[in-house]
């Protein structure tokens, strides 16, 4: 702080410029991540990049039944929707910290931001 309560400014744009850098290095680890969800006791799955991309599936044989592809279509949306919940995870566990960091008091002197 300076004379007068007002924050020094060079000292704020400093912590700004690092948040950004552990922004973004939370980014691209998360961009290069994948997770793996399964359904069916693991005869569905699916991997998951963390920014939500679906990158693979595996269907085992014995799950497929031309006379039941409504299970089949169950479990793979089953497979997908638990590696998407661990890729979120996998988000809030990065970008949790410093998506709190403005508001968190990140920034000294700047209420609410």
């Amino acid at each position: 702080m300076q004379p007068g309560g007002q924050p020094d400014m060079s000292q704020l744009l400093a912590q700004a410029q690092q948040m950004q850098q552990q922004l973004m290095a939370a980014q691209q680890e998360m961009a290069e991540a994948e997770v793996t969800g399964q359904a069916g006791g693991g005869l569905v799955t699916a991997t998951v990049k963390g920014t939500g991309e679906v990158v693979g599936l595996k269907i085992d044989p014995k799950v497929v039944d031309p006379d039941d592809v409504e299970t089949l279509q169950d479990l793979v949306i089953g497979a997908i929707e638990d590696a998407s919940s661990k890729a979120q995870e996998i988000a809030a566990q990065k970008l949790g910290p410093l998506a709190g960091g403005f508001g968190g008091g990140g920034l000294p002197g700047l209420p609410g931001f």
